[in-house]
């Protein structure tokens, strides 16, 4: 097979990918651009499974690249599916508080806001029935406004189409293999692709990548299994997304209830340490390699206790058991009927870095590289929703734009 040469190659044909061909293509639009996806479609795993949230960007130190994009970002993604007829529902959100203790958590969650910029205040508790009826808290709760839902598979395919026909080439079912050198890469299917420029956007293989070309020497990405049960019943119970105060050391936010973009309800989501990268659904995708590095370090963060881990990890696997799960969404409402949650969603994956040194989850995305390579690494929550700003930031600071 011959070489194929382009301009920018894009390994992952996720939101960040497809943001990342949308600027360039925009700034530049004599430039060949080639995406790679190892899928057959766009959006398959992180961001085709993520919740559909758009973040409004008040859980974020004033310091991060998580507030600098959020904000923005949710404005950005709301505005293109208006532009492009998109679904969109602008639910809003509620964060509740249990007890004293979260009640000071949730001020320095709207000290943040405050801080990044964002449309969040406090509300008491009669504001709160106002606002979502069934959500309880303890004196006050934190409303955000511009927290949305979107579908986010339909955000990416309209992405895609827009892009193919802006003259973008993608290669579905090809996945990346190698780097062979002299700006070359070898693809599953034996293609050699010779490229000025090369976006590593690959999710959950990220790092693997990355280290062919030098970098991500001190992190690896510990994959955790999220699972939502959706709720069946006739009449929705909530309208507002309501979440709980999150462990503000840790990357994730808590058991909550999402109101996805077609009003129904959806509790969760789990976050269970999996063992394999796409370890969805039993032995699928099962890859013994994997399995022996992933294990190796949660084991090593089990025997430890790193933040927290074992207790994390006996509490995840908990939500396994439905009562218990949708028991835990219980304590922000008034009245939930249990078993009308009872189908579970398609899962997904979180392809969350861990740093090696320091054992510590990377709170923030970090992007690394040189003049040839550039690679995207803890591109989770909220990627989705800073994915317009934070691709537009990685054109102008790592392409050299």
């Amino acid at each position: 097979m011959s070489t194929e040469n382009t301009d920018y190659l894009i390994i992952g044909a996720g939101i960040i990918g497809l943001s990342l061909a949308k600027h360039i293509q925009e700034k530049m639009p004599g430039k060949k651009i080639l995406l790679l996806e190892k899928e057959s479609d766009v959006a398959c795993h992180g961001s085709g499974r993520n919740s559909g949230v758009l973040h409004a960007g008040f859980y974020y130190t004033a310091n991060s690249l998580k507030a600098k994009f959020t904000k923005d970002g949710n404005l950005a993604l709301r505005q293109y599916c208006r532009n492009n007829n998109l679904s969109l529902n602008e639910c809003g959100k509620v964060v509740v508080a249990c007890d004293e203790a979260e009640l000071q958590a949730l001020y320095e969650l709207e000290k943040r806001g405050q801080v990044n910029g964002v449309d969040v205040r406090l509300i008491d508790e009669k504001e709160l029935a106002e606002i979502e009826p069934n959500a309880k808290t303890y004196k006050k709760a934190l409303y955000s406004p511009t927290t949305a839902t979107v579908d986010p598979i339909q955000v990416c395919a309209s992405l895609k189409d827009h892009l193919v026909r802006s003259g973008v080439k993608m290669l579905f079912s090809e996945g990346y293999k190698e780097f062979v050198g002299n700006n070359t890469v070898k693809t599953t299917k034996g293609r050699s692709i010779s490229t000025e420029r090369l976006i590593n956007s690959a999710g959950l293989y990220a790092d693997k990548i990355a280290k062919d070309f030098g970098f991500s020497e001190k992190y690896v990405i510990i994959p955790f299994k999220g699972i939502y049960l959706k709720h069946s019943g006739e009449k929705a119970p909530l309208t507002v997304n309501v979440y709980p105060v999150p462990n503000l050391k840790n990357p994730f936010l808590g058991v909550h209830y999402t109101v996805t973009v077609d009003g129904h309800v959806k509790i969760g989501p789990t976050a269970i340490p999996a063992f394999w990268r796409e370890n969805y659904t039993g032995f699928d995708n099962f890859s013994f390699k994997e399995l022996l590095q992933i294990g190796s370090y949660e084991a090593r963060l089990f025997l430890s206790n790193a933040f927290g881990f074992r207790s994390l990890a006996f509490e995840e696997m908990r939500k396994y058991y439905k009562p218990y799960f949708v028991g835990l969404g219980a304590k922000l409402v008034n009245k939930i009927n249990a078993s009308d949650f009872d189908q579970w969603s398609r899962p997904g994956i979180r392809a969350q870095l861990l740093n090696t040194e320091t054992f510590e989850l990377v709170q923030d995305f970090v992007v690394e590289g040189d003049k040839f390579s550039t690679h995207i690494l803890n591109a989770v929550s909220p990627a989705f929703t800073g994915s317009f700003p934070f691709t537009q930031w990685i054109l102008e600071n790592h392409l050299g734009s």
